[in-house]
């Protein structure tokens, strides 16, 4: 892996397994310190041990946001000032839509969207006061298109991806870069015994939900994507001058959200005249 001749203090939630993991071992493995925050105390110690003293963990739970600041503000008066943000933490929901209960909708939300906002609005005073730093936010192809039986996890990632493209463009005159990872589907745990799945009880979405769910299962542990690989993508966009706003993982995120643009944007075509068809005549136009 090519070392980042500068190193930097990296913050990661959700750094104890999966991608969260592997972005911290593959900054570690290029000079960096890394701060992960992680939910246990075997995980924190588990995670010091990758390489003392620049591997730091931090007990956290981001639904928690005093808590957030709190370990933010401690990170950058202990450590130093956090280089680069990943708000990685993260759940997957199953279910069909009119299966699952708003409960599970407002969980999704307060840790997809509610927690990786709290990250994004703790580091960022900092690095705007500096006028430099990089902020990440962990989607998914989910956030970019949309496939039957996920659509609380796709809502929160098509969420996290409007706010993020939205603040890149604020803060972009202060020299600070956002970047949406959006990963295909990758070898950890998100399929497996992180997801929450909601049980089935409407015979109706059988036909549209075993499938489905079928697949998923059958795939855990098979997936195309390399973590070890997704950390040297990331970390490859950390320095340059102008990184992406929008980073897909994996060429399975590439072919399907390729598709699923194509057939909105061939859609909206199709019906442009209608769109048209509500404007005042002397109606002012949107910038851009």
């Amino acid at each position: 892996m090519t070392t980042n001749p500068t190193p930097q203090t990296f913050l990661i939630t959700g750094a104890s397994s999966g991608l969260g993991r592997a972005f911290a071992e593959g900054a570690l493995a290029a000079g960096h310190t890394v701060v992960g925050t992680v939910r246990k105390d075997a995980d924190a110690e588990d995670f010091e041990a990758i390489r003392p003293g620049r591997s730091l963990a931090r007990l956290l739970d981001i639904t928690d946001d005093d808590a957030v600041f709190r370990t933010v503000e401690e990170v950058e008066a202990t450590v130093g000032p956090i280089g680069v943000a990943i708000a990685n933490a993260g759940y997957g929901h199953e279910g069909v839509f009119e299966e699952s209960t708003m409960a599970e909708l407002r969980a999704q939300f307060e840790v997809n969207v509610f927690g990786a906002v709290a990250t994004v609005k703790a580091v960022l005073p900092y690095m705007r006061r500096r006028r430099r730093g990089h902020i990440l936010g962990v989607t998914s192809m989910a956030g970019l298109i949309t496939v039957p039986g996920t659509s609380f996890y796709q809502g929160s990632k098509h969420a996290l991806e409007g706010i993020l493209e939205t603040v890149g463009k604020e803060v972009a005159p202060f020299g600070v870069h956002v970047t949406a990872i959006a990963p295909g589907s990758f070898r950890t745990d998100w399929a497996g015994r992180s997801m929450v799945r909601t049980d089935r009880s409407i015979a109706d979405y059988d036909q549209v939900m075993d499938p489905v769910r079928d697949h998923r299962k059958a795939a855990d542990g098979h997936q195309l994507g390399d973590p070890r690989k997704a950390a040297e993508a990331v970390l490859k966009i950390i320095g340059v001058p102008n990184p992406p706003a929008h980073l897909l993982l994996g060429s399975d995120a590439l072919r399907l959200i390729t598709n699923g643009r194509a057939a909105v944007d061939k859609e909206i075509q199709e019906w442009a005249d209608l769109t048209r068809s509500t404007d005042f005549p002397d109606g002012a136009q949107l910038p851009g």
